[in-house]
């Protein structure tokens, strides 16, 4: 195993009603809110009347609208509210786009130049506001880990800004606020909890044993509970299996001992800053055509060993298991409406040269990944995906 330093401050409160703390939490960094959401359904379901009733001694200011995708532009309409108002904690209602955005207004509040620059340059964020999460959606594991992924629509780029500044200081995770997500984002919420711990599982490093056991566990998981969720929405059981398996799959635990470049992500981030289609559908698309692709006579075992761990495949013969376990993955993502080509989401493959080429130079997949990508290797890849 390699070395690793493991410390995640979040204090996490699962379960109904835990939203209750709020005033008692907040109140520890000051009274000045910023109300980070989306686009309104915490409205629709009672939440954010719930919040501001909790919250009533509170100052405070909302900014909404955070894009699925969040952009520059709305982190920098929450940095300016943040200094003029003198705001002393954010408050992110929401899933993973409106953490996201919050972590990013958080520490480009407390720096004078460009908001972008602390993407480009990790050192340069010194301090952040303090981040509070009610969860609303799980998928990106934002509400327990340091990385936020932000749009610049200037420049197309879509790129993670990541330190120890950012860990939320509390997150409010209760399984009843996912009960009214509609089907398509409970299949996304799925779909990308399945991938954050593939990204991890599919790594150079194979000797972290009970990492790689903890990820298994992980996914049979969202396996076993997506399907349900998707049918039944107020399961919860599925609900809360799900919540906490979205949470796990992105809070570090899964890749101590291990390390490299994701292999998906990257070339999806790019996708998704061209176009400004759901993360989930891009990973969908993609997933299983990288697989196919990083499929050799070296990696099988390793394919085989998912293919039986986390979907039961019983086939002896390892390059054989692989194959039925891509299939399987296949199969997962249809059960859940999600596409499986770009041309199912109005993408052509007229700038597939660029994507390309963008993903290799904003990532580590030609060198760290657990199968090394150059551009041809990401085209023929994007190719398969049209």
């Amino acid at each position: 195993m390699n070395n690793f330093t493991f410390n995640i401050p979040t204090d996490i409160r699962f379960g109904r009603g835990q939203v209750e703390c709020l005033p008692e939490e907040l109140s520890k960094y000051g009274k000045r809110v910023l109300l980070v959401y989306g686009g309104g359904s915490i409205k629709k379901t009672g939440l954010y009347d719930t919040i501001k009733e909790l919250l009533s001694d509170f100052e405070i200011y909302e900014l909404n609208g955070i894009e699925p995708n969040p952009k520059l532009t709305s982190v920098e309409a929450g940095a300016s509210v943040c200094k003029e108002k003198k705001v002393d904690v954010i408050l992110a209602v929401g899933g993973g786009s409106v953490i996201d955005a919050s972590k990013h207004i958080a520490c480009a509040s407390c720096y004078d130049g460009d908001a972008w620059d602390l993407v480009l340059d990790r050192s340069l964020v010194k301090k952040a506001l303090p981040i509070a999460v009610v969860l609303t959606i799980c998928a990106t594991g934002s509400e327990m880990n340091s990385g936020a992924v932000i749009t610049n629509e200037k420049t197309k780029e879509k790129l993670e800004i990541n330190t120890p500044l950012l860990y939320p200081r509390l997150s409010v995770c209760d399984p009843t606020y996912l009960f009214t997500l509609p089907k398509k984002q409970t299949a996304a919420g799925a779909v990308d909890t399945l991938s954050h711990v593939m990204e991890q599982y599919f790594q150079p490093n194979d000797e972290a044993y009970i990492t790689d056991e903890l990820s298994e566990a992980v996914m049979r998981t969202v396996v076993k509970y997506a399907k349900v969720a998707y049918e039944v929405p107020t399961d919860y059981e599925a609900r809360s299996n799900l919540m906490w398996a979205s949470t796990l799959g992105l809070n570090h635990l899964l890749t101590v001992g291990k390390g490299g470049a994701w292999s998906v992500h990257p070339i999806e981030h790019v996708v998704s800053a061209f176009y400004d289609i759901t993360h989930a559908v891009g990973l969908a698309i993609l997933t299983p055509a990288w697989m196919e692709s990083a499929l050799s006579d070296e990696t099988a075992p390793r394919f085989a060993r998912f293919a039986r761990e986390v979907f039961h495949v019983s086939e002896k013969d390892d390059m054989k298991a692989a194959v039925l376990g891509i299939e399987k993955v296949k199969a997962f993502n249809k059960s859940l409406d999600m596409p499986a080509k770009f041309s199912e989401v109005g993408i052509a493959d007229e700038r597939f040269e660029e994507m390309a080429k963008e993903a290799v130079r904003t990532s580590g997949i030609a060198k760290r990944s657990y199968v090394k990508m150059d551009e041809a290797c990401v085209y023929e890849i994007l190719e398969k995906c049209k």
